[in-house]
């Protein structure tokens, strides 16, 4: 059986590619921790790196047991997340990801709220389009435009959304309120580019839209561009419905024309079904997503 400790060491030096840095790491010197290294490389009868002026680079064997030694300490870290968990306090480091548009439209301002109940929470917010390896821990947790595919993932429908055209009362008392499609030729549409990662949906609206003569256009790769190119007065923008609870200036143009529903789901690994930080975290959004609602339940329909 491989030493723990041994094991450990490789996997700080491999990480740093230096037995001096993964020294300093470790609070060993370069000797002992070289004196390691040669002990496992002796017990596996084998070569782990390859030994250059400027470094160390690992060998095929090598990278075989660096990608071991990642997915132990992954392991390693969950366990240890579940045992922090265990006791009341809700505290730690929460890796959330979502899109950059409900992430910062939507998410992001709400969070005081949940830091103001859990102050010593230490939130990661990972704003992008491309879709983290819950199961593999890229993330905790995960806010999608679509329901998970993954296996070994816990998933809660949250609400939907649909994309709409908006406009602010400024810019259509200058430039005319459309009454057809046909109309919006007389303005500037102001839209994610149908090539960038989005949902579905929202592409299919922007794609239908497109097919009339609109001569001026704005494209953005996601939804917050666009919302500040519409708060900005450029033109009308297809915009996502939640962002009216929050920006209640918004006029809703062509209110017939909208793009199917957009599911929305929380996901988290199974292994994760009893962390506290993760059910804080999903009870605060959940009760979020009540409150908004209700809110834009009670807004005056425009």
């Amino acid at each position: 059986m491989l030493d723990w400790d041994k094991l450990r060491i490789f996997h700080a030096v491999a990480d740093a590619g230096s037995l001096t840095h993964a020294g300093d790491t470790l609070h060993l010197s370069q000797s002992a921790v070289s004196r390691q290294i040669r002990a496992l490389e002796e017990s596996l009868n084998t070569t782990l790196f390859h030994r250059h002026a400027r470094g160390l680079i690992l060998t095929e064997q090598g990278e075989l047991l660096f990608d071991a030694t990642t997915a132990m300490n992954k392991r390693l870290d969950a366990a240890v997340a579940r045992i922090r968990d265990s006791v009341e306090e809700v505290f730690g480091e929460l890796r959330v990801t979502t899109t950059t548009g409900f992430g910062s439209l939507w998410l992001a301002k709400r969070l005081p709220k949940l830091y103001a109940k859990y102050p010593e929470l230490k939130i990661d917010l990972m704003l992008e389009e491309r879709v983290l390896d819950l199961p593999m821990r890229e993330a905790d947790v995960a806010i999608r435009m679509k329901e998970p595919s993954q296996a070994d993932l816990i998933r809660r429908r949250l609400m939907s959304v649909k994309m709409r055209l908006y406009a602010l009362p400024d810019y259509l008392d200058a430039h005319g309120v459309p009454e057809n499609m046909d109309d919006l030729g007389a303005h500037r549409l102001i839209c994610q580019n149908i090539a960038s990662t989005q949902v579905n949906a929202g592409a299919r609206l922007v794609q239908e839209l497109m097919t009339h003569d609109i001569p001026s256009t704005l494209t953005v790769n996601n939804y917050f561009g666009v919302l500040q190119a519409v708060l900005n007065g450029l033109g009308i923008g297809v915009l996502p419905d939640y962002v009216t609870e929050d920006f209640p200036t918004l006029v809703r143009v062509l209110p017939d024309l909208e793009s199917t529903e957009v599911p929305v789901y929380l996901a988290y690994p199974e292994e994760l079904r009893h962390s506290r930080r993760i059910g804080a975290f999903r009870d605060f959004v959940m009760e979020e997503i009540a409150v908004s609602a209700q809110r834009r339940k009670d807004q005056p329909k425009t």
